[in-house]
């Protein structure tokens, strides 16, 4: 059974309002089912903003190839493992305040 993936969806600050509601609305018929899309505004200043949508998909049958083929259960379990030992690490901030 393929997982499910999060995909993004980047719509420029330089977008007219006419053209935004077409893409939104385009994007929106166009979502999976069990899509849980959200949009953000994202960026800053200096490289600019956009809003970004996100929606979970089917992974394609490529991807869940490259999946089988290069990502294993055991990588995943030793992953977590690691995630748990660096979590149990205490942590001192060495930062000075005032």
């Amino acid at each position: 059974m393929p997982r499910r993936v999060k995909d993004f969806i980047d719509i420029s600050e330089y977008t007219s309002l006419d053209d935004l509601i077409r893409y939104l609305e385009t994007i929106r018929d166009n979502l999976p089912d069990g899509h849980e899309a959200e949009m953000k505004i994202r960026g800053d200043e200096v490289f600019g903003k956009r809003l970004t949508i996100t929606y979970f998909r089917e992974q394609s049958p490529d991807e869940a190839e490259l999946e089988a083929r290069y990502g294993s259960d055991a990588d995943r379990a030793s992953m977590d493992d690691l995630q748990r030992k660096l979590d149990a690490v205490p942590f001192t901030s060495t930062k000075k305040t005032g």
